[in-house]
């Protein structure tokens, strides 16, 4: 079962940075359309003590707190809930709250200087980075939305492999994340992805272990960013601190499977069977606990 709602097609010569405008004005647009007929109460699973209303105020609450960040151009962090979000003490946003937030972002992202320099959670800082961060934000919590009232979630190999780089990409800077797997004490440990979505990014496989890499400049597919292989391999350092790198390489766990299943795996929303485990499974489980968004 999925949702009617459908993206625009995005056209072949868009840039990366185009195309993650208008997936946000989409993402958003289909967690809109989900909200529209839903029970706001409806309890959202994959963000346990979280409902859907929960839900819609903390995608538009966000929206408008990289508002804030970018027309202030500010160099430090400030939390989202220091910046008004247009609701009443206690109240909840809706669906048109949540549309009228993301116009002004996306707009607000057009006429703001992409090399603008600005605070930022992960690496790279400037505004560039929120735009790609956002198309994603929105995504994940679209599936969320999605798995909360039944729907099965849509997302292209192309679209979940890009989402997957971006997060990986940020992880390590993610200071909250890192001081998780401190906790681990697992220095040297490393974990290895493989998405198997026959595609421009990757060839298909006989199911086994990894073998074979398919590293260089390899063309990811529509809607991704150059370089993007469908293989990381992320290694674990002294106090959580975290590296990742395209390509194929051993690991002491390693998973393969579809990119929508890799993606929702690794934001610690659910572990499809599809996905296919070689190696330390109970270290991957532990990792994945303490690395969810």
């Amino acid at each position: 079962m999925s949702a009617d709602s459908r993206p625009t097609d995005i056209s072949p010569s868009a840039g990366p940075a185009e195309t993650h405008l208008i997936r946000i004005r989409d993402e958003t647009a289909r967690l809109a359309e989900l909200l529209a007929g839903a029970d706001p109460g409806t309890p959202v699973t994959t963000c346990p003590g979280w409902t859907l209303a929960d839900l819609v105020t903390h995608v538009g609450s966000t929206h408008r707190w990289v508002i804030h960040i970018l027309r202030h151009r500010l160099q430090e962090r400030i939390g989202s809930r220091e910046v008004p979000n247009g609701l009443a003490e206690g109240r909840s946003g809706d669906p048109a709250w949540l549309a009228d937030g993301a116009g002004s972002l996306l707009a607000t992202l057009r006429s703001t200087d992409p090399d603008l320099p600005v605070w930022t959670w992960g690496h790279g800082r400037s505004a560039a980075w929120w735009t790609r961060r956002m198309a994603y934000e929105v995504l994940v919590h679209r599936i969320d939305a999605e798995l909360a009232l039944g729907f099965e979630p849509d997302v292209p190999p192309a679209v979940a492999l890009d989402a997957i780089d971006e997060l990986l990409t940020n992880l390590p800077y993610a200071r909250w994340v890192t001081h998780r797997l401190a906790e681990l004490d697992a220095a040297g440990a490393t974990l290895h992805l493989h998405a198997t979505d026959p595609g421009p990014h990757d060839h298909p496989t006989e199911a086994g272990p990894p073998r074979g890499g398919f590293g260089g400049d390899v063309s990811p597919g529509e809607g991704t960013e150059p370089g993007i292989t469908g293989e990381w391999t992320l290694t674990q350092g002294a106090d959580g601190a975290l590296t990742c790198v395209h390509g194929h390489d051993k690991a002491d766990v390693a998973v393969r499977g579809p990119a929508k299943d890799l993606l929702l795996m690794v934001y610690g929303r659910r572990f499809a069977d599809t996905l296919t485990v070689h190696g330390d499974r109970a270290f991957l489980d532990r990792w994945l606990e303490k690395a969810a968004l």
